[in-house]
């Protein structure tokens, strides 16, 4: 009982740390945001500047001096133009900035959630509700997985699993000796190594297949599964 109630609360920790973080996120973006368009010089500055050059010269009456505010007057306008689309840019920018950095922290979060599932699956072994072995089909089923493995691998699952049920632990010249059909003492214990890599092999998963065959130092190669799970056929 104590397992549901710890994974409940680590979602709930999980949870809130997301928000936590989310908001955090935001309001660091809003006031660097706030800060940034406060700083930024205003768009109409420069025709404001203008228009008083224009008050405080209204004797320029030449052709010449008349076109030269115009062109003053021009450029503020395009200046103003200028800062206002600078400003979207900006603004687009804080957006992706933003959507970027919450896109990270679900990540990060999630990539940490996994990984603390992975070493509790690593501490636990893997939950097996059933282990069907079919020799005629070359196929093992494990929690209604479906995995086609050659026929060496499967008589080296088949050796495994008689063993697990007389809860036997078989080195690698007798798990050689078994599938041969020949003495243990005449077989290499390396024999038996390959047999059992090339079952994990077979079975692909690197995770699953370390867990499910598990390596019993100085003493061989045992399932890792309840007795009364496994059936063959």
């Amino acid at each position: 009982m104590l397992e549901p109630i710890s994974s409940v609360t680590e979602s709930h920790k999980s949870g809130r740390v997301l928000t936590l973080g989310i908001v955090a996120i935001v309001l660091i973006l809003l006031i660097a945001a706030g800060l940034l368009f406060a700083n930024l010089p205003d768009a109409n500055a420069f025709n404001a500047r203008v228009e008083t050059i224009f008050v405080e010269n209204d004797n320029l009456t030449s052709n010449a001096e008349i076109k030269l505010l115009e062109i003053l007057a021009q450029s503020g306008t395009a200046f103003s133009d200028t800062l206002t689309s600078y400003r979207v840019v900006i603004f687009v920018l804080m957006l992706f900035a933003t959507a970027l950095l919450v896109a990270s922290l679900v990540f990060l979060l999630t990539i940490l959630g996994l990984n603390r599932r992975m070493s509790e699956i690593e501490k636990q072994g893997i939950q097996i509700s059933s282990l069907l072995i079919s020799r005629a089909e070359n196929t093992v089923y494990l929690n209604n997985m479906e995995f086609k493995l050659t026929g060496a691998a499967i008589e080296t699952l088949c050796v495994l699993a008689e063993a697990r049920l007389d809860d036997d632990v078989l080195s690698g010249a007798e798990i050689e000796g078994v599938v041969s059909g020949r003495n243990a003492v005449d077989c290499d214990e390396a024999a038996g190594a390959t047999r059992i890599k090339r079952l994990r092999d077979t079975l692909g998963n690197q995770m699953m297949s370390e867990l499910l065959v598990k390596n019993i130092a100085r003493k061989g190669y045992m399932l890792s599964v309840p007795r009364d799970v496994i059936k063959m056929v």
